[in-house]
């Protein structure tokens, strides 16, 4: 929801620090931040809004995938992913303990990128 919150093109910077990479989203997350934006208002409604629409761009695969029995987003995030894109500061901290690359924001202003990616 980093769009609507801080005002960058997330997209545009994905594309830059990952240009061989094909940007996707799975089901799972689209229907947590479907979960969130009905149950927001203000800004965080707009930032969810945001990220659908963005999700469902033409740049942006939904690759259908379910959640495992008792296992929660983050978790899931961390069986598929070989880069995630987050924010969240246990989550990069479990990603990276994993060996999995993570792209978040810095300084509020652009990605970078913490690991080694696999080109």
């Amino acid at each position: 929801m980093i769009p609507a919150q801080f005002n960058v093109d997330i997209i545009s910077e994905i594309e830059q620090i990952l240009p061989s990479y094909s940007l996707s989203v799975p089901s799972f997350v689209i229907d947590e931040v479907e979960s969130i934006k009905k149950r927001s208002k203000g800004s965080d409604k707009i930032a969810a809004s945001v990220a659908l629409k963005i999700a469902h761009s033409p740049n942006i695969k939904i690759i259908k995938s379910d959640l495992r029995k008792n296992e929660n987003v983050d978790n899931a995030l961390l069986r598929i992913s070989k880069i995630l894109c987050t924010n969240d500061v246990e989550l990069r901290k479990k990603a990276r303990s994993k060996g999995i690359a993570v792209v978040y924001l810095r300084q509020k202003k652009y990605l970078t990128v913490d690991g080694h990616l696999n080109y």
